[in-house]
């Protein structure tokens, strides 16, 4: 399945001191005993304005021992699905209508997306029509695939689609009713404003903007709890599992351009750690 924008981009807010540092997408992390690796902040979407990968990606890509992503397996079906219920017992008529709709135009079979998690529906239908079933990362994935480097998910299926498992039925439904309100004029035109900071390698502008836009369809306590499950609690992870590699081999690391500003964001943590970070130009 694909992850989606509440995942990868809407999920950092940092403080003006760290703007200016934060800039780029594409990272060399040095070692102290001068070891290389690298960090590639993606964005979790088919768009063919960030799956045609620079000649520095692939060649950094060819470079490394080890590829890591945000999951590296799929996920079993009954962590996609809610274990004692469906959305036909919880939604209106008018509302399965509008998720039929939607299941339709994101290529997902009714029979499957009345089983699925509230909040995962919300996350996946508040993007544009897919293209391809191809995103950006699985794309890198298959690149280093290709190059016959060893895949290692930063996360395990369960953490990665669990994530949001602790909200209450009632906070899934309101989730995937504030995403079934939105217009598809709107959600292309926030999709558009997000890809426009991500083509400029601001991944602050990124978060910053997806950030308020969240905040404008869900209750602030709510939208808090969230973006700790999503961005603060996952970082911790991701950090002390891309630096435990990082120190052992050379390993190309592409995780949500939201995970790599601010003071708890990859960035920081192997400046942290006594690594060189130096921005590459993608």
């Amino acid at each position: 399945m694909r992850s989606v924008r509440l995942f990868a981009l809407c999920l950092l807010m940092v403080t003006p001191l760290l703007q200016a540092a934060e800039k780029g997408l594409f990272w060399q992390l040095e070692a102290p005993n001068g070891q290389v690796s690298y960090l590639f902040g993606t964005m979790h979407t088919d768009d063919n304005r960030v799956t045609n990968f620079s000649a520095p990606v692939i060649q950094a890509l060819k470079n490394v021992n080890m590829f890591m992503l945000e999951v590296a397996e799929a996920p079993p079906v009954s962590l996609l699905q809610m274990p004692d219920s469906n959305l036909k017992q919880l939604l209106s008529e008018a509302e399965l209508q509008q998720v039929a709709a939607l299941a339709d135009m994101h290529v997902i079979p009714m029979d499957a997306v009345v089983k699925m998690k509230p909040w995962l529906l919300a996350v996946m239908f508040d993007l544009p029509k897919p293209q391809t079933p191809f995103a950006q990362d699985l794309l890198l994935k298959a690149k280093a695939e290709e190059f016959d480097k060893r895949i290692v998910g930063l996360e395990s299926a369960q953490a990665h689609f669990g994530v949001m498992d602790s909200l209450s039925m009632d906070e899934q439904l309101l989730m995937l009713r504030a995403v079934l309100k939105r217009s598809l004029k709107q959600k292309e035109q926030d999709f558009e404003r997000l890809m426009k900071a991500y083509l400029a390698g601001d991944a602050e502008q990124v978060a910053n903007m997806d950030d308020a836009m969240t905040r404008g369809i869900l209750p602030a306590a709510l939208w808090q709890r969230m973006r700790v499950k999503l961005l603060d609690e996952r970082n911790v992870v991701m950090a002390e599992r891309s630096l435990e590699q990082a120190r052992q081999g050379s390993v190309f690391i592409a995780v949500g351009a939201a995970h790599l500003a601010g003071k708890n964001g990859l960035l920081q943590a192997f400046r942290q750690a006594g690594f060189k970070v130096t921005a590459i130009k993608k």
